[in-house]
């Protein structure tokens, strides 16, 4: 009897963000050495966090949870101005690992409120990133994660208007809120360039392209990672049943009756190495073959931060 065939997604897995942030924290324990504390999962992944855990970083989510003097990574997802100070006040090594692309939002906020705008931040409001950007300027900011919300706005005709979004938000959500904004606020500013990342949407593009080929969309992701239940979301949309895995022990095997054909994805946060370990439980229990369809390239690195690059020289000058 045939087995199942696996379409293997390209691109998956790590984006240029999170293997910089991941690299922050590899490169503070070599130097350093543990304890180091990181405020925030440094990126949405269970086993990324737990691997840190076994080499000896503690996740805090304060920075009363610091010992005074010691080192402190912010996570990818970026932190509010609140934050840096708080870890300034107790005399705190500060290592930022904030993606760049996110870091990009953030400076779009501070420049819209310093330009007296209104904004309006899409993005579901208890997620990391959104806590960090809206910290920027709360003062004149409004968090909108749905269309109905962009309807209940009540700005004033005579503010001037301006949205940001979060880096890792459903393409299709995002495009249906932007709607209702602009229909709303004729004249709102948008961001000079696409904030949602280049990451996120090759995912979902791939995805789009892809199920329509498929029975089935294993997304390899943890449960609190945005980007990954967007995968989710985005092969369900299109009327393909999907499920968001941790690993290879997630599957089921009542998921395959009926299965010909299974894309394999995983989201910015997920190791390859889960993805491999799924390959290798479907090729063993379901005969499967697997074929990798590249939908687009990516080439985008992001250098390690200043702070990082000055411990490192500091540890090589040490007598």
């Amino acid at each position: 009897m045939p087995g199942i065939k696996v379409l293997l997604c390209n691109p998956r897995g790590f984006c240029a963000g999170v293997n910089m942030a991941i690299d922050c924290v590899d490169q503070v324990l070599n130097v350093k050495g543990p304890p180091v504390y990181v405020f925030h999962e440094i990126v949405h992944n269970r086993h990324v966090v737990n691997r840190f855990i076994d080499r000896g970083v503690t996740f805090v989510n304060s920075v009363d949870e610091v010992p005074v003097g010691a080192t402190i990574v912010f996570s990818a997802h970026g932190v509010s101005p609140e934050v840096r100070r708080q870890a300034q006040n107790r005399n705190l090594v500060q290592v930022d690992a904030t993606c760049p692309l996110v870091a990009k939002v953030h400076s779009e906020a501070i420049r819209y409120a310093r330009q007296k705008f209104t904004i309006v931040l899409i993005g579901h409001r208890n997620h990391d990133e959104i806590v960090g950007t809206l910290g920027e300027a709360p003062d004149c900011t409004h968090v909108v994660e749905n269309v109905r919300e962009v309807e209940e706005l009540q700005i004033p005709a005579d503010h001037r208007v301006a949205y940001l979004t979060q880096t890792t938000l459903s393409v299709d959500d995002a495009e249906a809120i932007i709607s209702a904004l602009r229909k709303k606020y004729p004249h709102i500013r948008s961001p000079l360039t696409e904030d949602i990342c280049y990451a996120t949407t090759n995912r979902q593009w791939a995805i789009r392209d892809l199920a329509p080929e498929c029975d089935l969309v294993l997304v390899v992701g943890s449960e609190n990672s945005s980007n990954s239940k967007r995968l989710v979301e985005t092969a369900e949309q299109r009327g393909v049943r999907s499920y968001l895995i941790d690993d290879a022990s997630c599957l089921q095997a009542d998921w395959f009756h009926g299965v010909n054909t299974v894309l394999l994805t995983a989201g910015a946060s997920a190791p390859e190495d889960l993805v491999q370990q799924v390959v290798e439980v479907l090729r063993s229990r379901f005969c499967a073959s697997v074929e990798e369809r590249q939908v687009t390239f990516e080439d985008l690195t992001f250098e390690l931060p200043v702070s990082v690059r000055v411990l490192a020289t500091s540890k090589s000058t040490a007598p």
